[in-house]
């Protein structure tokens, strides 16, 4: 296998999922000190840290995340594909950051760091405490599975709790309580008919209903009902958060979480281009220069059961990560 491809699969072979990362950081950081980077671990929370890697400084940070989603998927390789969690998102990215880096360092070219973060899948804690780092990059690469594109853009997230409060009762007598997820399942279909924004380059404001809690036992009528919501933004919050409150009424309470504006990004010349309509962390990250956001893999696979990177396509994307970085730079 080639190195690239080597280091992917001992990334993807230590379980990273979101809370869990420090096997992987510590991978991370003992690979960096042994190839003669300076390594620093930014403590987010106890037993998570982030790892900011630098030599020279004052260039180009190449940037993603070592956590996954669960649940763990060990690594395989069949045929031109490197199965496993993470694998496009985003281990296999941050090994091909990490080759390309020291290939430019081996190459004299030491303008170049690495920061990888935590927890980007749930409320990105890592980057928004590697946004208080002295950083000195003039420009972020930040890596997500875009198809080895460079991305003119990305929607925003904004995570949000519907909450129905009843009152419970012995479901023998049913009648004596107040059931919470009755409503909650009577307006959740209202949804669909909210006039949310529409921006021409990143599409349609979307929402995913994640998530659905309610009750204790069968036979006990609930008194909580909650359903959790990630919104997909494409431009101002004000409009979204609008909509939902004039939909919600009286009728359930809004948990307002986590949330990272839309946002558009640099492109280069000699590559492809398109939006994309996930988040990620450049909006927590604006410290570290102005982004651009490029990644081998595919969305389309991540968070699945088969998520993979096509091997060819990892070991091309280091010469890409590479050039991005001499390009910036001339």
């Amino acid at each position: 296998m080639s190195d690239v491809v080597t280091l992917a699969t001992e990334l993807l072979s230590v379980e990273s999922t979101t809370g869990r990362e420090r096997d992987a950081v510590d991978l991370v950081a003992r690979w960096l000190v042994t190839h003669g980077w300076n390594v620093s671990l930014q403590e987010v929370e106890p037993g998570r840290s982030n790892v900011w890697a630098t030599r020279r400084g004052f260039g180009v940070t190449l940037s993603t995340h070592l956590d996954t989603v669960p649940p763990y998927v060990p690594p395989r390789l069949e045929g031109n594909r490197l199965y496993g969690r993470g694998s496009s998102d985003a281990k296999g990215i941050a090994a091909a950051m990490m080759i390309a880096a020291q290939r430019l360092a081996d190459a004299g070219e030491e303008r170049v760091d690495l920061l990888f973060v935590v927890g980007e899948e749930k409320g990105s804690p890592g980057a928004r405490a590697a946004n208080r780092l002295p950083a000195t990059s003039k420009f972020l690469v930040n890596g997500e599975p875009t198809e080895s594109k460079l991305a003119s853009g990305c929607k925003g997230a904004q995570r949000v709790i519907v909450r129905v409060r009843g009152r419970e009762a012995h479901s023998a007598y049913a009648h004596l309580g107040s059931s919470a997820l009755e409503p909650l399942l009577d307006i959740l279909p209202q949804l669909r008919a909210l006039v949310l924004p529409v921006d021409p380059i990143l599409g349609d404001t979307t929402y995913n209903i994640g998530v659905l809690r309610a009750g204790t036992e069968a036979n006990v009528v609930p008194g909580l009902a909650e359903a959790e919501i990630m919104i997909r933004l494409v431009g101002d919050i004000a409009p979204v958060k609008q909509a939902f409150t004039e939909w919600a009424g009286t009728r359930a309470e809004l948990i307002w979480g986590s949330h990272i504006p839309a946002q558009y990004f640099h492109v280069l010349d000699g590559f492809e281009v398109m939006p994309v309509a996930y988040t990620s962390d450049i909006p927590l990250l604006d410290r570290w220069g102005t982004p651009l956001l490029f990644g081998p893999g595919s969305i389309h696979v991540a968070h699945t059961p088969i998520e993979y990177i096509d091997v060819v396509e990892l070991e091309a994307s280091v010469g890409a990560y590479e050039r991005i970085v001499r390009t910036l730079l001339a």
